[in-house]
């Protein structure tokens, strides 16, 4: 969904607050946000960390990969203590996934028993999430949680970090929206006012515009919920240059475009990229970043393109890779981007697909209500767990059907899920390979899906907004 905005200002209901850069508001939206709903992330969005293993699994395989043909050359370097930082670390499945992978693969112990794995968060209730993952308690030893920002690491001293993780961070990282007109470079400003039908549930109006305001959590939580209700005016005015991080780079990009083009500049991303080219070690083994974006200087030229969306009240911004390859290379650093499945699939040496994308392949993606969308999704699940996929991991899906759907239809679906393998599939943002997808074609088929509709998936390039794989190190691999 796109953010609301609204244009007429005769029409809006009570103000929020007042107008600042966007990338002021997301910061604020962001400790509010994870501050009421951090335990309850997954009910918003999901990634391709928060259940699957596939993700952990390949990162995994290419750390020790790499990893061991770093020792062929130093053979001398192997007591060292190995320092991997995971970013934005969420509920703690992908460092789960990882560590129990390394594990499996180092079968002469020589990189497993030295690693320190740092799970770093800005929010402490998802920090608590992770700290009670049943799958990282195996690993209690090897792993520490810090309550910070990337941009509170000042403890860590420069060249101690070996490798560094983040899954759907950047896009959540303070975010600027700029533009050019008439010779000057201009900044979105947004304001926040609440939805009119929701102005009777709060008869305190300065109570709760001095606790959004204060980002007093504790007497937020004792109010009706609200953030989902907010509606955005919006308008523009002249950047002060002094205050643009990396400002001579960002103005030169902006120049590549049309005037009046709205960009997003991912300010919070190129202070990781900065942070993370200190603390990495002149042979570490790079910055892995994943998320939603776009490389493609025709999409960034685009004025209708989505900047950006409101997912539980919060925004979620479009990751512009091809300016973050110029901050990267600026700050020192050697990059390469990617589409995020060439990744894991290449790693894990199997032509993957996300379930998403099976979903999304059927030609006749039921229209009549959710509750008919839901019972495509379980009964897709169900083909293709019944075809023999097997997750390493023990999960159980969790598929909330929506409410309205029929009672017997209701009945059938949780009896489907009811039964499905602890080893099933977990998500439905999860990675299937070629051979577990093409194994079950004839289930598939009965449902509805085409075989060459399912190969054309399978093969499809990456979209012109997609989620990608960037990488930056020391070396050039």
């Amino acid at each position: 969904m796109v953010a609301q905005v609204a244009e007429n200002e005769e029409s809006l209901p009570q103000l929020l607050g007042e107008f600042s850069p966007v990338d002021v508001w997301q910061r604020h939206l962001n400790t509010v946000f994870y501050g009421l709903q951090g335990d309850r992330v997954q009910e918003f969005y999901q990634t391709f960390a928060a259940a699957d293993y596939r993700l952990g699994y390949a990162l995994a395989a290419d750390y020790v990969e790499r990893a061991r043909q770093r020792l062929s050359t130093r053979p001398g370097t192997t007591t060292d203590p190995l320092t991997i930082m995971e970013w934005g670390c969420g509920n703690g499945n992908l460092a789960a996934c990882f560590l129990d992978r390394v594990q499996a693969l180092d079968r002469d112990a020589v990189l497993y028993p030295r690693l320190r794995y740092v799970l770093l968060d800005a929010s402490e209730t998802v920090l608590d999430g992770a700290r009670d993952n049943a799958d990282l308690a195996r690993h209690r030893e090897h792993v520490q949680f810090v309550h910070a920002a990337v941009h509170d690491l000042q403890s860590y001293r420069d060249g101690s970090v070996d490798r560094i993780v983040c899954n759907e961070l950047w896009s959540e990282l303070p975010t600027k929206l700029l533009l050019r007109k008439a010779g000057d470079v201009m900044e979105e400003y947004i304001r926040p006012n609440l939805k009119e039908t929701r102005l009777e549930d709060f008869p305190d109006w300065a109570g709760l515009i001095h606790l959004f305001e204060k980002a007093d959590i504790a007497g937020l939580k004792r109010l009706p919920a609200f953030l989902e209700d907010l509606v955005w005016e919006r308008e523009y005015r002249t950047v002060v240059a002094k205050d643009m991080p990396f400002r001579r780079l960002v103005m030169d990009f902006l120049k590549l475009f049309d005037e009046e083009v709205l960009m997003p500049v991912n300010t919070g991303a190129a202070t990781v990229l900065k942070e993370a080219n200190r603390l990495m070690a002149p042979d570490a083994l790079g910055l892995s970043s994943f998320d939603a974006g776009t490389m493609d200087e025709a999409v960034l030229n685009d004025p209708d393109k989505p900047c950006y969306n409101v997912v539980g009240g919060q925004l979620s911004f479009m990751v512009n890779f091809a300016l973050l390859e110029d901050v990267a290379k600026q700050v020192g650093g050697h990059v390469r981007v990617e589409p995020q499945k060439e990744f894991v699939g290449r790693t894990l040496g199997a032509n993957v697909m996300s379930f998403m994308d099976v979903l999304a392949s059927h030609p006749a993606v039921p229209r009549g209500g959710q509750w008919e969308v839901d019972r495509l999704i379980v009964q897709t699940i169900d083909a293709v767990n019944a075809g023999g996929y097997a997750s390493p991991c023990e999960r159980t899906i969790a598929l909330p059907l929506a409410p309205e759907t029929p009672d017997e239809p209701r009945r059938e679906l949780e009896r489907l899920l009811a039964r499905q393998p602890g080893h099933g599939i977990a998500d439905t943002v999860a990675y299937v390979t070629e051979d577990e997808v093409l194994s079950v074609m004839d289930q598939l088929e009965a449902l509805g899906y085409e075989r060459h509709g399912i190969r054309h998936a399978l093969m499809a390039p990456p979209r012109s907004v997609d989620y990608f794989h960037f990488w930056m190190g020391p070396d050039t691999r």
